[in-house]
């Protein structure tokens, strides 16, 4: 089932890549995690962090499920553009206003930003893409966020925002009717 989870999650990344964007214009990194010691990695730092989390609990249930997930979809914001619509859902009137004042900040486990809500958009396209093709091909998923955080903060993807989608073949699916840890 790992090989066909895979081949999945190859084709969940192919999704997000076409997904429409701000602009037309795409400025997202892509990752597929296949193996098995690096979705390791990212379960082991979960786990490490999930005690200084407000979030305990749910940092280890979800850290239960990437180190029994099969395949793992990174999708993140690659670059801090802006779209350029002076939408103002940035908190700037602008965007020339946000370019000129903004102060990239970061977290531990967390994102950097702010950011462009119409990049933060591309992203949510991305995932709702990829959901689509995994209920297609029949492949249990989850989006989640304390992968990305994880994923990002181990360097295995180069990007201020990242969202997950860990997949596999299951009996029944472990991403769906799980329980957080008392």
């Amino acid at each position: 089932m790992k090989d066909a989870a895979i081949t999945a999650a190859r084709l969940l990344a192919g999704s997000m890549r076409t997904a429409p964007k701000a602009g037309g214009k795409d400025f997202l990194e892509i990752v597929v995690v296949e193996d098995d010691a690096t979705l390791a990695r990212i379960a082991g730092a979960m786990r490490e962090y999930a005690p200084r989390s407000t979030n305990e609990a749910f940092w280890l249930r979800d850290a239960d499920n990437i180190a029994k997930t099969q395949a793992l979809v990174l999708v993140g914001l690659a670059e801090p553009n802006l779209a350029g619509y002076d939408c103002g859902a940035c908190g700037y009137a602008t965007c020339k206003d946000m370019a000129g004042q903004r102060k990239l900040t970061a977290r531990e486990m967390g994102y950097g930003g702010p950011h462009c809500v119409m990049r933060m958009i591309d992203i949510g396209s991305a995932l709702a893409s990829a959901a689509k093709t995994a209920a297609l091909l029949s492949i249990d998923s989850r989006v989640q966020q304390r992968v990305g955080a994880a994923a990002r903060a181990l360097g295995v993807i180069d990007a201020d925002v990242v969202m997950g989608l860990p997949v596999g073949y299951y009996g029944k699916s472990i991403y769906h009717d799980r329980q957080a840890r008392k």
